[in-house]
């Protein structure tokens, strides 16, 4: 039998939450089953999710499964992102400096601020009238 060996980091970005496994491979990354390129058709969110690969220079030393749930595109592709760079610092934990000096070690604490009661949104207020 043989042992699987994998790396996992979980990333979460509003309200997305990204489980990432790293396994030994050619560097195929998959979504939900499906492969990155078909799953974000934005680029910008492609290039997000490989930022960490790219920055530790193991774009081809590692398979990535990435399995996502909650918020949006945007969302999820930040939460994968942490993923990934908290799953390369499992793997070697040298990698930390780098990453962290990218930013890619923080998890951005921004979230949606809750509307207020007696107005029209969180900041957003009803007009005001004098007479």
């Amino acid at each position: 039998m043989a042992v699987l060996t994998q790396h996992l980091g979980t990333g979460r970005r509003k309200t997305a939450v990204a489980r990432v496994f790293l396994r030994p491979g050619k560097g195929e990354i998959s979504i939900n089953k499906r492969p990155l390129d078909e799953y974000f058709t934005n680029e910008t969110s492609r290039a997000m999710v490989k930022q960490p690969l790219a920055a530790a220079e193991m774009s081809d030393k590692f398979d990535v499964l990435i399995l996502t749930d909650g918020g949006g595109m945007t969302g999820q592709a930040g939460a994968i992102r942490l993923g990934i760079a908290r799953a390369l610092v499992r793997f070697n934990q040298e990698l930390r400096g780098k990453l962290k000096s990218l930013g890619l070690l923080t998890r951005d604490p921004r979230a949606h601020e809750r509307k207020k009661y007696g107005q029209k949104g969180a900041r957003k207020r009803f007009q005001f009238s004098k007479r």
